[in-house]
């Protein structure tokens, strides 16, 4: 027999081994069943057997009940599970524990001693409900792979991103410049979606890509890279740019008061920064992959932080930093007063300052330009450059 004329796999969840053989006697032909005599077992057959395609369940039964066995799969972490179609049957047939059901996520809920004929519609419904959501979803995953932008966020797909990504570092490979990539994660993720629900959340996530996405460069690329994270790369930041940002970032979330149907919300965020330069990094993947993993310690330290290769981002320390990257127009005002002295001491930074155009001249027209006698000369004064982030805007 292929997977495509096999009979859909159901779990059969009940105490009763009675119950069970009346059940598989009611579905044999049209089904596939597997019996568990508990939610316990019925959970762990779950996990080990990705066959299954419909829960039917008890309520009440030892180890773990049905409403317990609902819960756990509607908050598992895999898709697999959490998104199977759920049918309580019960002989409980008060109105309140089919509204606690319907509650906690279940599908239908069916009173023991229906007949046959319901029993087999409500699964044949369900089994090919989710085979048609399973296809679109394939399917949607397939249109995503060719199409650079996600219809659900409004953002770039990951695939996508990670192809300007790789483009992006051979550009400042041959120029010579920095890429920055900041990993951005929601905290207490998990809590928010319990209390809140996964719509709200949704709902939540698009404002923060737009609340994102309108502070960056178009140059720069961002991408919903996982359920409750952004990823963003940009062209040409350097380190101090880069922190410099996603703390402005988290320090605008912390401060924005969503409302949901009168509930005020509000979260904080936990973004890990890498640098092609700073982190002598030369593949996309590895910046991703290590800015996700800082971004990870920042909300093992308690979130609502920036981390970058020395740890905690101290704002503070990016501002003095900051603060010592010169403004050119200054520095041209000070040179034509004759102040040669005040100009010659910002020199370092006004060096820091110029490299990503200087980069760019030799790049197009190799001149000659001594830009590793330039990049010494900046190291030697300690100070890093910017070169982008005036174009960003903060709350």
């Amino acid at each position: 027999m292929s997977a495509d004329d096999r009979l859909p796999r159901i779990l059969v969840v009940d105490d009763s081994r009675m119950v069970r053989a009346s059940i598989v006697k009611h579905i044999r032909g049209r089904f596939e069943v597997r019996e568990e005599p508990d939610g316990e077992a019925g959970w762990e057959a779950l996990l080990v057997d990705p066959a299954i395609e419909l829960v039917l369940t008890d309520i009440g039964m030892p180890r773990l009940d049905g409403y317990g066995l609902l819960e756990r799969i509607r908050a598992s972490r895999v898709s697999r599970v959490r998104e199977l179609p759920v049918v309580i049957i019960s002989g409980d047939e008060d109105e309140s524990a089919r509204e606690r059901a319907l509650a906690l996520g279940a599908n239908g809920f069916i009173p023991k001693g229906s007949g046959s004929v319901e029993l087999l519609a409500t699964l044949t419904s369900l089994v090919r409900l989710a085979k048609a959501q399973s296809e679109l979803a394939l399917s949607r995953a397939a249109f995503e792979q060719q199409s650079p932008v996600d219809p659900a966020s409004g953002l770039v797909t990951p695939a996508y991103l990670e192809h300007r990504g790789t483009q992006a570092v051979a550009e400042a490979r041959r120029r010579q410049s920095d890429i920055g990539a900041m990993v951005v994660q929601v905290d207490q993720y998990d809590a928010l979606v319990a209390h809140h629900g996964a719509h709200v959340m949704q709902l939540i996530l698009r404002k923060l890509g737009k609340l994102i996405s309108g502070r960056i460069r178009a140059e720069d690329t961002l991408s919903q890279h996982a359920a409750s994270q952004f990823a963003l790369l940009s062209p040409g930041i350097d380190r101090v740019s880069s922190c410099a940002f996603a703390l402005r970032v988290c320090a605008s979330v912390e401060k924005l008061v969503m409302a949901y149907r009168d509930e005020r919300i509000r979260v904080t965020l936990s973004i890990g920064v890498a640098n092609a330069l700073a982190d002598q990094r030369s593949a996309v993947s590895d910046l991703l992959a290590l800015a996700g993993a800082r971004a990870a310690q920042a909300r093992a330290a308690g979130g609502n932080r920036v981390f970058a290769h020395a740890g905690e981002v101290d704002a503070a320390e990016i501002e003095r930093q900051l603060a010592r990257m010169p403004s050119l127009d200054n520095v041209l005002r000070q040179l034509r007063a004759g102040a040669r002295d005040e100009v010659s001491a910002q020199l370092p930074g006004v060096i820091a300052t110029l490299l990503p155009l200087l980069e760019l001249i030799e790049s197009q027209y190799q001149v000659g330009l001594p830009l590793a006698r330039l990049k010494a000369i900046e190291n030697k004064g300690g100070d890093d450059h910017d070169d982008g982030e005036a174009t960003r805007t903060s709350v």
